[in-house]
């Protein structure tokens, strides 16, 4: 069964020609570049952040103090009212022993695998947390509940990121 050729514009050429090397090409070394805009919301918490703040955003309707921050609720379906301040610190409410690195490769053999874990950030509403890593903490101890507090890096490394953070660790380790 013979397919119908349609007709779609621009030059055609050969496989052979391809293949042999024949196709004019032009060496192209791409030069991109790309800005993000955060948002209000987010630009402002990761400002903080560089700060060595943790801040969230407050609906006065549904009393909720969401983290990350959002200017609209989606309870509500109305803006968010206010900046609120809330800790460094919070309760692991889930948590992965993780023995792959943040690209999908394999950690080496007898490395320490990774601790990705969501904290509910105290000053936050229920539910409500961030997802980062633990640290100081072996892999056995972890649990469900367990109270952390925030390691941050040196203020003057800080870049206005999540990665401000460096990780959290169990509550009381010095």
């Amino acid at each position: 069964m013979e397919l119908e050729k349609f007709e779609l514009g621009g030059t055609y050429y050969r496989e052979e020609d391809l293949k042999e090397g024949r196709l004019l090409s032009l060496p192209w070394k791409p030069n991109l570049k790309y800005a993000w805009d955060n948002g209000v919301a987010i630009g402002r918490y990761l400002a903080e952040l560089k700060e060595g703040r943790i801040i969230a955003r407050k609906c006065h309707k549904c009393r909720r103090i969401m983290l990350p921050p959002r200017m609209f609720c989606e309870l509500c379906w109305r803006p968010t009212d206010e900046w609120v301040y809330v800790k460094d610190t919070g309760t692991v409410n889930t948590f992965s022993i993780c023995y792959i690195n943040w690209d999908a490769s394999r950690l080496p053999k007898g490395a320490r695998p990774h601790i990705p874990a969501v904290i509910e950030i105290d000053g936050a509403s229920p539910g409500m947390g961030i997802l980062h890593k633990l640290g100081e903490v072996e892999p056995e101890e972890v649990r469900i509940g367990m109270r952390v507090k925030a390691v941050w890096k040196d203020p003057a490394e800080r870049e206005g990121s999540i990665t401000d953070i460096l990780y959290f660790k169990p509550e009381g380790r010095e």
